[in-house]
């Protein structure tokens, strides 16, 4: 049975929280929705909040699922991040990573995908 375009993105996102919770993250809220867009996962990693970005294509074909992660995107996800934050006060350092899903649930796993800094 095809899951519906809704339920796969929400497996993967759980394919995803179990593959960074192997690697040692803990999860802190699952889809943190706002007007400025949406974070899937945030996790912590020792000391760091991650903002955790989950992207999924079935085929390679025409570019990696990390590489739809543009410029546009990473605006939203640092304005969800800063409301997230807003609500959320913290002192640890925070940081973006991508979890990248293609095909039979191959994982890619972006750390620092990108910085605000720039």
């Amino acid at each position: 049975m095809a899951l519906l375009p809704g339920r796969l993105g929400a497996a993967k996102e759980r394919l995803a929280e179990r593959y960074l919770r192997t690697h040692g993250l803990t999860t802190e809220a699952r889809n943190h929705r706002c007007r400025q867009g949406e974070i899937d996962l945030v996790m912590r990693d020792g000391d760091t909040l991650v903002f955790v970005e989950v992207r999924y294509r079935r085929s390679e074909r025409y570019g990696s699922p990390a590489a739809t992660v543009d410029a546009r995107k990473q605006r939203r996800l640092a304005a969800a991040a800063a409301h997230y934050l807003q609500r959320h006060p913290t002192m640890l350092c925070c940081r973006f990573d991508v979890v990248a899903i293609s095909g039979q649930d191959q994982i890619q796993w972006v750390k620092h995908a990108f910085s605000l800094d720039a």
